[in-house]
């Protein structure tokens, strides 16, 4: 029997998500993975937080994907939305309906905090990712992504 199941990340089960978020971050290629970063920085989130939430997909009991949602505001359309900032599936289970799962969960959580939509960027080389996307009923959007590091040396 095949058992499938989508939980909030909390205290009891933020281990299981943890070599998720590591995946992810190897996926991306960052360069300076820190586990004890990870687990103090996502142990903040949770249901009760009204910055967001973190979600686990689990398989028969097995973490094989997540997905973090931040909650904050847009001016444009002067209100609430939620971004999907982290999707992750494990390579071995993409493309047997984890990701959707996870983003249609992150939708009704973004509903149910009266976000007016769910977005996200992706990298441009992350096709496999944009076929899920198109394949919903998303708008794809024309703006530049832009990072600029603040100076966290004082002064």
């Amino acid at each position: 029997m095949n058992t499938s199941v989508i939980e909030s990340v909390g205290p009891a089960n933020l281990e299981k998500a943890l070599p998720l978020i590591r995946a992810y971050q190897e996926f991306y290629q960052v360069a300076e993975i820190s586990d004890r970063k990870n687990r103090e920085f996502f142990s903040q989130f949770g249901e009760a937080n009204p910055a967001g939430c973190q979600f686990l997909y689990l398989q028969n009991g097995m973490p094989i994907g997540f997905a973090t949602v931040y909650l904050t505001y847009t001016t444009t359309i002067a209100s609430k939305v939620a971004v999907l900032n982290d999707l992750y599936t494990l390579s071995e289970a993409r493309g047997n309906g984890v990701g959707r799962s996870l983003i249609e969960h992150c939708r009704h959580y973004a509903a149910r905090h009266g976000a007016a939509r769910l977005q996200w960027v992706t990298a441009p080389t992350n096709h496999q990712a944009q076929r899920l996307y198109d394949a919903l009923n998303t708008k794809k959007s024309d703006w530049c992504f832009y990072t600029y590091p603040v100076d966290q040396g004082g002064a």
